[in-house]
């Protein structure tokens, strides 16, 4: 593998999780994200109160996406080979709870109070 291109990457993904649970990943996230926008130009700001309780759960969804990953990989911690594998780690777990502070963040601004102070 001479050349780390978008193709490629969308095969290892689509190997790793299968085509169905990628697709259905990439949909989520992209839906997640549209609706993160749409609750910003509908506030035009951040709302203090809901990024400190959505920050909250930030550890929860580096946790989730770590377990998740090593679920579907058949894999554990003792897999882990060198310095890059403990990267990639750290990776996915940021994404994790980087991915639910944003969820909770919009579900609070969507179905919570619609009251912003």
């Amino acid at each position: 593998m001479k050349e780390l291109t978008l193709s490629t990457m969308i095969a290892v993904f689509e190997e790793m999780f299968g085509p169905a649970l990628f697709w259905l990943l990439v949909v989520v996230a992209a839906a997640i994200t549209v609706a993160f926008i749409f609750v910003l130009l509908r506030q035009r700001r951040l709302v203090g109160n809901w990024l400190l309780r959505a920050e909250l759960l930030a550890p929860i969804g580096a946790l989730a996406a770590i377990y998740f990953v090593l679920t579907i990989t058949s894999s554990g911690f003792s897999d882990l080979g060198g310095p890059i594998d403990a990267i990639v780690m750290i990776l996915i777990g940021v994404a994790g709870a980087i991915g639910l502070t944003i969820l909770a963040y919009v579900a609070q601004a969507l179905i919570g109070s619609r009251r912003v102070q």
